[in-house]
């Protein structure tokens, strides 16, 4: 697991600096305690980062180095693994699990599975979930295997080209069959968990089109522009159209025993590689009744 960059011509880059942090992207945390590490080598020899470069020298950056992972209890579980390779992996999260250890989930979570995995397959690493979804919200979650994936994926998740695409099945049917919901988001007073519309929340972006309407439902696709905690369920709930099943912000219901949100696609550009990758993954059982 290691990156590496082959000095060109007037590619501007004077040092091994310029090339971690202008070419790589680097942060200067992340520069730092690399350099510690002693995981760049100019051509194949350790230096300090200061040094200057020439046309042709090779910069290499390792990052195989063990992590302290004992944080997280390793669980044995069925991944089902959408994609994988040395930098990522991607998972279709099941609903009921949660994608975090908790008081109330301190061995069953998704990153104890994910422990278990790297585990098995030798790989010491810490546990960095990408996206995150609530524990009864099923679809693809994405684990960044080492810490320059993860700075990657957050500066993606800032600049919009990480995309998150989600599958709902709403109450009622939408006059407007498309649109774009643009409703600030704020923590509930007195509560700890739920969201509700704040003039003063957080700016929160949901694009959403009607897919099929059925039994005065809607399969709904949204496109997050924005990542809020609940934001399609608070969103929807606030125009009138709660998920089915949510019982937070809508009502119970008799054709699904949760909220009816799948995450089925997300696209980024692969750090690595900077090819663009796209995954999608079908509704799961539960939620094929709109089918």
């Amino acid at each position: 697991m290691f990156l590496e960059y082959v000095i060109k011509k007037d590619d501007g880059l004077k040092t091994i600096n310029d090339v971690l942090t202008s070419y790589f992207g680097i942060s200067s945390r992340l520069r730092n305690k690399l350099i510690n590490l002693k995981a760049v080598k100019l051509n194949g020899n350790f230096v300090n980062t200061r040094c200057f470069v020439k046309e042709l020298d090779i910069i290499t950056v390792d990052f195989d180095y063990d992590e302290d992972n004992s944080n997280i209890i390793p669980t044995k579980m069925d991944l089902d693994i959408i994609y994988e390779d040395e930098w990522l992996i991607i998972i279709n999260k099941p609903a009921g699990i949660a994608i975090h250890p908790s008081l109330l989930h301190y061995t069953d979570s998704l990153s104890n599975g994910i422990r278990y995995y790297f585990d098995l397959v030798g790989l010491k690493k810490k546990v960095r979930p990408v996206n995150r979804l609530d524990s009864n919200t099923s679809g693809l979650v994405a684990f960044a295997k080492c810490e320059y994936i993860q700075e990657c994926f957050i500066k993606q998740m800032t600049n919009k080209t990480f995309k998150k695409e989600y599958l709902c099945i709403t109450e009622g049917v939408f006059d407007k069959k498309a649109g774009i919901i643009d409703l600030p988001i704020a923590r509930k007073s007195g509560s700890i968990i739920e969201r509700c519309i704040d003039k003063n929340g957080q700016n929160a972006i949901t694009h959403y089109e009607v897919i099929k309407e059925f039994e005065n439902c809607s399969l709904v696709k949204c496109l997050l522009e924005t990542g809020r905690t609940h934001q399609i369920r608070v969103h929807m709930s606030y125009i009138v159209h709660p998920l089915l099943g949510d019982t937070l912000y809508g009502k119970p219901s008799k054709l699904i025993n949760r909220q009816a949100l799948h995450s089925y696609m997300i696209e980024f550009i692969h750090p690595v590689s900077r090819n663009i990758m796209n995954f999608t993954c079908d509704l799961p059982e539960d939620m094929k009744f709109c089918y």
